[in-house]
């Protein structure tokens, strides 16, 4: 039987979302760190009665735009959020929060509980302007993980010049829509060809 993944990725602008991650533990630190990674102008507030000193460190790092609400979970505070991660190793809590979450109508992602999830964190690789996500559907995150990394290991560093010259080339083309795809087609034709 054949199985399609059905999931639809987006790229959000983390910058105009406010995110809420209950935890920060060694699960919230991993999604903080791996949000970080990705779009370190993200909005992004931290609640937990303990904070790692990992997160505190970022916390106190002047790059980033994280808030701390050092305190157990409200259930109320979610109303304020546009996304919420839950990243407890507690299933009971992460499960609360879940269920708050859609009670307000909010989109959520619950670490390692892919059937409590909204969406899923995958795999990015980022080139410059290029940025390529990987799902796995929730299956196999390590997978995701290797993948990325021959990606890594296989893209070439020019790609991070490519776009923008992609770019130049696409804004001085004075011709239809069509035109512009067709000569953008034959141009990097060659990338793909072996």
């Amino acid at each position: 039987m054949s199985h399609t993944n059905t999931l639809y990725p987006v790229f959000m602008k983390m910058n105009r979302l406010r995110l809420l991650i209950v935890g920060a533990g060694e699960v919230g630190k991993e999604k903080l760190h791996f949000l970080l990674k990705s779009s370190p102008d993200a909005q992004i507030t931290v609640m937990a009665p303990d904070i790692a000193p990992e997160i505190m460190d970022l916390f106190q790092n002047t790059e980033y735009h994280i808030s701390l609400i050092k305190t157990r979970f409200d259930p109320s505070v979610v109303k304020q959020f546009d996304l919420i991660i839950a990243a407890t190793n507690i299933a009971s809590l992460n499960k609360e929060v879940y269920d708050a979450a859609k009670a307000h109508g909010k989109i959520i992602n619950v670490a390692d509980t892919p059937d409590l999830c909204d969406f899923y964190m995958g795999s990015i690789v980022t080139r410059g302007d290029l940025k390529v996500a990987i799902s796995t559907n929730g299956k196999s995150p390590t997978f995701a993980k290797r993948f990325r990394q021959w990606l890594e290991s296989n893209l070439p560093e020019e790609t991070e010049e490519l776009l923008p010259n992609l770019k130049k080339i696409r804004d001085q083309l004075k011709t239809s829509f069509a035109e512009k795809v067709s000569y953008l087609n034959e141009v990097t034709k060659s990338l793909i060809e072996k």
